[in-house]
């Protein structure tokens, strides 16, 4: 046991001491060439704004945490499935790969204002759509590589043995594309808060990260905006480690030798 502590510990100290390393020359920076807080606030006034107010950093992560999971269910739904047509059928993989590839370069900034007004800006509807078409892409490219992208051996020894197309694709090719499914998600997740905090400056409720950055500097109340940036840098690290934890929970055989 005490084996097992010192190997994750191996991994796990570089980095904090990496980051309490930068956090320290942050502080030093801003109080050495006295730097005000509008262009760059100190670590402590971000930190006394986090836990002096973390009640309301908790609600306004839990609003925009649970606007970027819809995204990311209803996305990962729609890119699994149409992935699932594109292995099948080459035409629904000519028509909408490109499709997906034009959705995923359109800016946040200009897709959400357009659904702001085809839908209730003061619903989540328009912030679920637009973190749901980020998210389909990797899902859909990723997905549709791991069903593809079977040994060619594999496939002619189930060809040999006469196998139908759903034998193939429930003994072969979905087992292969569960290593392609979660590096997908490791991408998807992160991305779906990001997309989630981003729609949000663009009007309707004011419960999220992203509602709250926007009005806190606007009253200049910076080390509270950097304090809610920290607090979707957490919940955007949240939805990536949960998605680590179920691949390993789920595949361990893949979990640890799978793309990060």
């Amino acid at each position: 046991m005490s084996e097992a502590w010192a190997d994750r510990l191996k991994f796990v100290w570089p980095p904090v001491l990496i980051a309490l390393v930068f956090l320290g020359a942050w502080q030093l920076l801003v109080v050495a060439r006295d730097i005000k807080p509008f262009v760059l606030p100190a670590p402590t006034l971000i930190a006394e704004n986090f836990f002096g107010g973390l009640d309301l950093m908790w609600g306004t992560a839990y609003y925009t945490g649970t606007t970027a999971l819809l995204g990311l269910v209803f996305g990962t739904i729609a890119g699994i499935v149409m992935a699932l047509l594109a292995q099948r059928f080459i035409v629904v993989n000519n028509l909408i790969t490109p499709l997906a590839a034009g959705l995923a370069a359109v800016p946040i900034i200009a897709l959400t204002p357009i659904l702001n007004n085809m839908f209730s800006i003061t619903s989540r509807t328009p912030r679920v759509l637009v973190t749901a078409i980020i998210v389909f892409f990797p899902m859909l490219v990723n997905v549709t590589r791991g069903l593809v992208q079977v040994q060619p051996v594999q496939l002619e020894l189930m060809r040999s043995m006469n196998a139908q197309p759903r034998t193939v694709l429930r003994s072969l090719r979905v087992p292969n594309a569960i290593p392609f499914f979660f590096t997908g998600m490791k991408i998807a997740a992160p991305l779906a808060v990001i997309a989630a905090l981003v729609a949000e400056y663009f009007g309707g409720p004011q419960q999220g990260l992203g509602s709250r950055i926007a009005s806190s500097a606007a009253n200049t109340a910076y080390g509270r905006a950097w304090a809610y940036v920290v607090a979707a840098i957490i919940t955007g690290l949240v939805f990536y480690l949960i998605v680590v934890a179920v691949e390993r929970w789920t595949t361990p055989w893949t979990g640890r030798t799978s793309s990060a």
